[in-house]
C-alpha cells in the first residue's frame, strides 16, 4: 500500500510539472501593456490538461510564439493582416485567419490523439468564449511587458 500511495505520489508531481505554472490569468490579465495602436492582439491558449508530454512549439507565420503547454496561455501583439498558426508532432496543423487592427483573436490548442502521439490543433475561437475560457489558464509564455 506504502509502495502504491508513492507511486501515486511520483505521477502526480510529473503532471504538475509538466502544465504551467505561472501566475494565473484574471490574476495579471490587468497588467498587460496595452495594444500599439496599429496591432491586435492574439491569445493562445490550452484548456485541456491530458497529453502533458505533448507541449509542441506554436508557429505564427513561421515564427516561435510560444508553447503549447496544458492549462496555460501566452499571447502576441502583431500588425493587422493574414496569419497562420502551426503547430507540428507527428502531423502539422495549421489555421489561418485575418487580424484587425485593435482586435482580439483567440486560438485553443485542442490536443487530438494521434497514431504514435497527440496532436495540437489550434482552433479559432469566439472572441466571447475564448476570453471566458482562458481565465482558467495560468501564464505560460516569455514575461510580458507591464503597463507603464
Amino acid at each position: 500500500m506504502k509502495v502504491l500511495k508513492v507511486g501515486i505520489a511520483i505521477l502526480v508531481a510529473a503532471l504538475a510539472a509538466g502544465c504551467a505554472s505561472g501566475p494565473a490569468f484574471n490574476d495579471m490579465k490587468d497588467s498587460f501593456a496595452p495594444m500599439m495602436a496599429d496591432q491586435g492582439r492574439i491569445y493562445f491558449y490550452r484548456t485541456a490538461m491530458g497529453g502533458v508530454a505533448v507541449q509542441p512549439s506554436i508557429y505564427l507565420n513561421g515564427q516561435v510564439v510560444g508553447k503549447a503547454v496544458p492549462g496555460g496561455f501566452f499571447y502576441a501583439d502583431r500588425p493587422s493582416g493574414n496569419y497562420e498558426v502551426s503547430a507540428t508532432t507527428e502531423a502539422e496543423n495549421k489555421l489561418t485567419f485575418t487580424l484587425e487592427r485593435a482586435q482580439t483573436r483567440y486560438v485553443r490548442l485542442d490536443m487530438n490523439i494521434g497514431l504514435f502521439v497527440g496532436h495540437i490543433v489550434p482552433r479559432l475561437i469566439d472572441e466571447n468564449d475564448g476570453a471566458k475560457e482562458i481565465q482558467t489558464t495560468k501564464f505560460a509564455g516569455e514575461t510580458p511587458p507591464k503597463k507603464p
